[in-house]
């Protein structure tokens, strides 16, 4: 399990440099050498069994352990050899200081290690809004949302946000939240309002954004030295904590078997979700998809439903957005994505 937990590690520093974040990429290899020379960091996890450390994303709890100690403020040396005070890592000031939190702070980082990382990036709605432009203009009907995987249900306010599309711009000018994204290919242009009905959602430990102490671990899964996702995150914060997105608590099978057990006349009835496929257990999966299956054939033109999704489907290929929309069930690849939404290509 050592050899895993390691490639898990130098797994992770190769999507943070992939992805633009060279601190958190130097901050991993110093932990797992730190780990490997029989330090700190081997005494406070000398190994895991829970399952394959890349799936149960290990080192991205570690790093999130480590960030929310900056942002908190509770050390503040460290976090002024954090970004945005630092520039790049420094290993040579930071180690010492590791070194004591990872022995000082054990049981803080005994409680990041106990369960997975959570993320709500809210650039994924440069993407999935396409799929709701779709989907509003194939039925005519407004949408009633439903996410799983909602973590604190800000992608449920994505008509809140201001949006730079390539050429195209969308939504409220005054939005605290601005995201721009490089639209490509055979963009669809977005009617100039896309009508919400309803909006619900589902994670298994919904974040409460009104808990200083969970929007704190929210924000310390975004990785330190990307500024703009961090101001992007704070925004959608402050729009949440307005409008307060219900996000229910459960297992996701029972909650869109729940959700879907009867149509909804005069809405469109859209089970939405990005990223969050491949952390479901297999039989969760399949639980969700007989559920869809169901519901698919209850649909009607004046109850249509949608899967709209934003997933990984193949092993170093970019984000797929797809759509299946029932009463009809075909189902098509709209565009493929960065996993952050910064670019999209459409079909």
């Amino acid at each position: 399990m050592s050899d895993a937990l390691i490639d898990a590690f130098r797994e992770q520093v190769r999507w943070c440099d992939r992805l633009g974040s060279p601190f958190n990429a130097r901050l991993l290899e110093w932990l797992a050498d730190d780990w490997l020379a029989g330090g700190p960091m081997r005494q406070l996890l000398p190994s895991w069994t829970a399952g394959p450390p890349a799936h149960d994303l290990v080192p991205l709890r570690i790093a999130g352990a480590c960030h929310a100690l900056a942002l908190s403020g509770r050390h503040g040396e460290l976090g002024q050899l954090y970004p945005p005070a630092a520039a790049a890592f420094d290993a040579e000031a930071l180690a010492p200081l590791l070194s004591c939190l990872l022995v000082d702070e054990a049981a803080h980082f005994h409680t990041y290690l106990a369960s997975a990382p959570q993320t709500n990036e809210v650039m994924r709605s440069a993407v999935l809004i396409g799929g709701y432009a779709a989907i509003a203009q194939a039925t005519g009907l407004p949408l009633a949302l439903r996410e799983i995987g909602a973590s604190a249900g800000l992608n449920l306010l994505w008509d809140r946000f201001r949006y730079e599309l390539g050429a195209q711009r969308w939504g409220d000018e005054a939005s605290p939240v601005r995201i721009a994204s490089d639209w490509r290919g055979n963009a669809p242009v977005l009617p100039a309002r896309i009508g919400a009905a309803e909006r619900r959602g589902n994670d298994l430990m919904p974040i409460d954004v009104g808990d200083d102490d969970a929007v704190l671990r929210l924000r310390s899964y975004v990785w330190p030295d990307q500024a703009a996702r961090a101001v992007r995150l704070q925004g959608a914060i402050a729009i949440a904590r307005r409008e307060r997105p219900v996000v229910d608590a459960g297992d996701a099978a029972a909650w869109v078997e729940r959700e879907l057990a009867e149509p909804k006349p005069g809405v469109a009835t859209v089970l939405v979700h990005s990223v969050v496929w491949q952390y479901l257990p297999p039989a969760t999966r399949m639980r969700i998809e007989a559920a869809l299956a169901e519901a698919a054939q209850r649909a009607r033109t004046d109850a249509p439903l949608a899967w709209l999704r934003m997933e990984f489907y193949a092993s170093g290929a970019p984000a797929e957005l797809r759509l299946t929309l029932w009463p009809g069930g075909v189902e098509k690849t709209l565009a493929t994505a960065h996993p952050h939404g910064e670019w999209v290509e459409w079909m």
